[in-house]
């Protein structure tokens, strides 16, 4: 397991007690105790993710879109966990105002309080145990969403890849035919060349063949007889 590995998986784990905890800052009478451990564990979180982007940083480049998406998804988780954190621990000092006061006043119905603050707890752990579970199927999907995205960036980058060397190797096949093309051509214009040379030159046979024909024939018949004595 590498050590952006080993920080991640920390990090859920810190995230899942801090979510624990927060679900339970408002249903124990522990409020300073749980929010001293709140406050340690999102210190501990934030220092974390800065380990993890340090780590991050000497990734390869596909590895490294894949491990920034993953950090701003825990980014984004850890702050709205502060968020949550800030208004919870806010409503718990209200409530433990209110309740205080109100057992002042009316301090003959503590069964009843009792009972209403059993139900009140029951209902609120319900709660919070559904927006844990909503909170892990965040993570979860997240997660889910970053691989498929990394697996397509991974085979589109294959088929591009792919595409570069059949581009090339049709480049290299073009300047092949285009060479042999310019060869074909240079060796046509010399057997033409020669063709025409040959072709004149039996032209000129042929004419001083002619030439020599007409002047033998012209010597042949045209030269006199001689004459007999009588």
């Amino acid at each position: 397991m590498s050590l952006l590995e080993q920080y991640e998986k920390q990090y859920s784990i810190l995230i899942a007690e801090i979510t624990s905890h927060i679900g339970r800052l408002t249903l124990t009478n522990e409020g300073k105790e749980l929010c001293n451990k709140i406050d340690a564990s999102l210190t501990e979180a934030q220092e974390l993710l800065e380990q993890m982007q340090l780590e991050i940083r000497d990734l390869a480049p596909a590895p490294r879109t894949t491990a920034t998406n993953k950090l701003n998804c825990a980014q984004v988780e850890l702050k709205r966990l502060q968020n949550e954190y800030a208004k919870t621990k806010e409503n718990s000092r209200k409530k433990q105002a209110g309740p205080l006061d109100f057992q002042t006043a009316v301090g003959d119905y503590d069964d009843y309080e009792d009972v209403a603050i059993s139900n009140d707890q029951r209902q609120r752990l319900l709660e919070n145990s559904e927006t844990i579970e909503r909170t892990g199927n965040r993570l979860q999907e997240g997660y889910r969403v970053v691989i498929e995205t990394e697996t397509l960036g991974a085979q589109i980058l294959g088929d591009l890849h792919s595409q570069r060397e059949t581009i090339q190797n049709a480049r290299s096949r073009l300047r092949e035919t285009n060479a042999e093309l310019g060869r074909a051509s240079r060796t046509l214009n010399t057997m033409m060349l020669r063709a025409l040379r040959e072709k004149a030159v039996l032209y000129v046979v042929g004419g001083v063949f002619g030439v020599a024909v007409v002047v033998s024939l012209y010597l042949t018949f045209s030269s006199p007889t001689p004459a007999t004595n009588s």
